[in-house]
């Protein structure tokens, strides 16, 4: 078994199953919808919908995120499972070096002048406000641009490992 087929199935133990999410009290009113097998299986076309979908409101939403990314993924038809996992970029030991990250890229594209001077504790409320359109505008760069960019890195991941496949059985079937 390789190290990618271990960790997936330590993953899988640790993910909550179709059945028990149908049970959760929030989850009630979706449960038909969220039993469907085409929202649990390894298919191309739904573990990159997964991934976008997760990836989105990774950025987007500082909690919950899971929660609307599997509400996403029942209306967009993507992998539940890689949607949750994809959520995890910003965990709380990570979310802050994505909105230390977000400022500079949202300043980048900031319409306004850029603040000149350090926060100061006399005027914090309007230093955040200062600081805070651009950090939203960052994070938003980000939803938008790791979701496009996760969705084309599953394709392309997935259409590699089946020219490596076949490459594979190719040699084996000439030896």
């Amino acid at each position: 078994m390789s190290l990618l087929q271990k960790w997936l199935a330590a993953l899988q133990k640790t993910l909550p199953s179709r059945e028990s999410l149908a049970q959760h009290a929030w989850l009630k009113p979706v449960a038909h919808r969220l039993l469907d097998p085409t929202l649990w299986r390894m298919q191309k076309e739904t573990v990159a919908r997964g991934v976008a979908i997760g990836t989105f409101w990774a950025f987007v939403i500082p909690l919950g995120q899971t929660f609307a990314a599997a509400a996403h993924c029942i209306w967009w038809r993507g992998n539940i499972p890689a949607a949750a996992v994809m959520t995890f970029l910003t965990n709380p030991l990570s979310f802050g070096f994505w909105l230390w990250l977000a400022y500079p890229v949202g300043q980048f594209f900031w319409v306004s002048a850029p603040a000149t001077e350090p926060l100061s504790r006399a005027h914090w409320l309007s230093s955040l406000q200062e600081i805070g359109g651009p950090v939203l505008l960052g994070m938003g760069i980000f939803a938008v641009f790791g979701a496009a960019l996760g969705y084309v890195l599953v394709k392309l991941g997935w259409r590699f490992g089946l020219v490596l496949r076949r490459l594979r059985r190719k040699k084996a079937a000439s030896s």
